[in-house]
């Protein structure tokens, strides 16, 4: 008998505000044409002033918790990616807490950028296998737009804000490729490409800073890394690209995603695909992919899905698991 991380339920929010390529036409130096060729991205949500990388974590939570049939009082641990917290300190994942009520148990962020959903994946699934835990919310939540150097029309264009979050929950399985849940995660970074992804501001500086980003480079590296750590996850679960229902990608780039795809010969016809409607979202874009996936009717109880991920540091992994 192997205990396995098992999603009981899925769930998120986007802003109420749509941004289209036309409107950046307004105050960028781009067009539309430029920013769907490049990216395949066709609108975006920013958050409205105000409105906080916690409280769309939590709207993400709450429909996460209603689609699980579960209440806060039944979550042991929130674990919140985020490369844009509300504050330094505390983290985001307090904040939710206590924005659900939820007064046992315990919370915290994980920062791995883009990647960052799957990092949390991985704690979430080791906590549980572990036993110490039972049930933890899993949350990817993240305000882009706030980081942007808007006279930098290669990135700027790229971003939005949005999250997404799974509720896992322990389950016992047979300890077999057939079983419900994480079945293999790879992981990995390597800080010597720290330049190609990051943000000119912390504490060193005193300043909020701007995303930059080595376009090409980055593009060389995900198609490459995203592939490999994909196989490396199956292998691990004893699976195959052919047992592949869906790949749900980290949602960055058309170019990446059908990239990706191709190294691993599986068709864009077994991929989930939201770049379009909400550009990247970093920690946010998986969940919020296996979320409106599902939403769509793509994702069905059963299906063996791949998720991929690769942001700055750089960091960069993958999660096999049977929805």
């Amino acid at each position: 008998m192997t205990i396995r991380a098992v999603v009981k339920g899925v769930g998120h929010y986007l802003p109420a505000r749509v941004v289209p390529n036309a409107e950046l036409e307004t105050f960028v130096d781009t067009t539309d044409e430029w920013i769907r060729t490049r990216s395949g991205i066709e609108r975006r949500h920013f958050a409205a002033e105000g409105e906080t990388t916690s409280m769309l974590a939590i709207h993400a939570a709450r429909a996460a918790l209603g689609d699980a049939g579960m209440d806060a009082g039944q979550i042991d641990a929130i674990v919140v990616a985020t490369s844009t917290p509300d504050l330094t300190f505390p983290s985001v994942a307090t904040m939710v807490q206590a924005g659900l009520g939820m007064t046992g148990g315990f919370a915290y962020d994980v920062q791995a950028v883009c990647a960052g959903f799957v990092f949390a994946m991985a704690n979430a699934q080791a906590m549980i296998v572990s036993g110490q835990v039972r049930t933890v919310l899993v949350i990817g939540a993240e305000t882009f737009s706030r980081l942007m150097d808007w006279t930098d029309r290669a990135t700027c264009v790229l971003f939005g804000d949005g999250a997404g979050a799974v509720v896992l929950s322990a389950e016992n399985g047979a300890g077999q490729s057939t079983d419900r849940g994480i079945l293999g995660v790879d992981l990995h970074s390597d800080g010597r490409h720290r330049q190609l992804l990051y943000v000119d501001g912390g504490t060193s500086t005193g300043t909020t800073g701007h995303l930059r980003m080595q376009g090409k480079e980055v593009f060389r590296h995900a198609v490459e890394k995203l592939a490999a750590t994909a196989h490396s996850a199956l292998e691990k679960a004893d699976l195959t690209p052919d047992d592949v229902t869906w790949i749900v990608p980290h949602q960055a780039n058309i170019r990446i995603i059908e990239g990706t795809a191709k190294r691993m010969q599986v068709g864009m016809e077994r991929v989930v695909v939201t770049v379009q409607d909400h550009g990247n979202t970093s920690a946010a874009s998986i969940p919020l992919a296996l979320s409106v996936g599902r939403a769509r009717g793509q994702i069905k109880q059963g299906d063996l899905i791949v998720t991929e991920a690769i942001g700055g540091g750089l960091a960069w992994g993958s999660v096999v698991l049977r929805w």
